[in-house]
């Protein structure tokens, strides 16, 4: 039975990503809209827990040229050496092409008079983190499963239509890494790091 991300997701961040976030958004000149992924969304969005420090994201509108997002919030920014969290543009994640469609907003009652949040859609979610292919991104992609946010038919429809017509290589790696993570949801208990670890 599918989850509605609606329940799990924050209405606002807790800490420290409410005050980061509010700092940040005070210092934007104009509107920005991020579309984020990876460990942040995972835990935010659908209340799948894993700590991390970072928001990764995937692309960024801004209406004014002086909102540099990663020098504002970025690694090494007075942002981060204050909170010590940052944000990320990520390059190596190919999502769905037709992912924009399917994104989710972020923290409906933060009062931001400029940030805009967007996360993937959990099966978009999985597929961005395919071409990685890290023990913890498959451990997202199984958790999200096990909680009813993944089918593994949609996985594969959305791969094949919208993720590998535009893969410019390695379609057959893709292919099998696909096919072992159908197999690791379908028999998750055995590949779920034990909670010790």
């Amino acid at each position: 039975m599918p989850v509605d991300p609606e329940v799990a997701a924050h209405a606002v961040p807790p800490e420290p990503w409410r005050s980061f976030l509010q700092d940040f958004d005070t210092r934007l000149k104009g509107a920005v809209a991020l579309r984020c992924l990876g460990g942040f969304v995972v835990t935010q969005q659908y209340g799948i827990g894993r700590g991390t420090s970072d928001i990764d994201f995937l692309s960024v509108t801004a209406v004014s040229a002086d909102d540099n997002v990663e020098v504002l919030g970025g690694l090494g920014s007075d942002l981060h050496k204050k909170y010590r969290v940052y944000l990320q543009y990520v390059g190596i994640a190919t999502p769905p092409c037709d992912y924009a469609d399917r994104l989710q907003r972020m923290f409906p009652g933060s009062r931001w008079a400029k940030l805009q949040l967007f996360a993937l859609d959990p099966i978009d979610l999985a597929l961005s983190k395919l071409e990685r292919n890290s023990d913890r991104d498959r451990e997202d992609v199984l958790r999200l499963a096990q909680a009813g946010y993944i089918d593994s038919d949609v996985l594969k429809a959305r791969y094949l239509e919208e993720v590998r017509p535009y893969l410019l290589n390695k379609h057959e790696w893709h292919d099998q890494t696909l096919e072992l993570w159908i197999e690791m949801i379908a028999a998750p208990s055995s590949n779920l790091p034990r909670a010790s670890e």
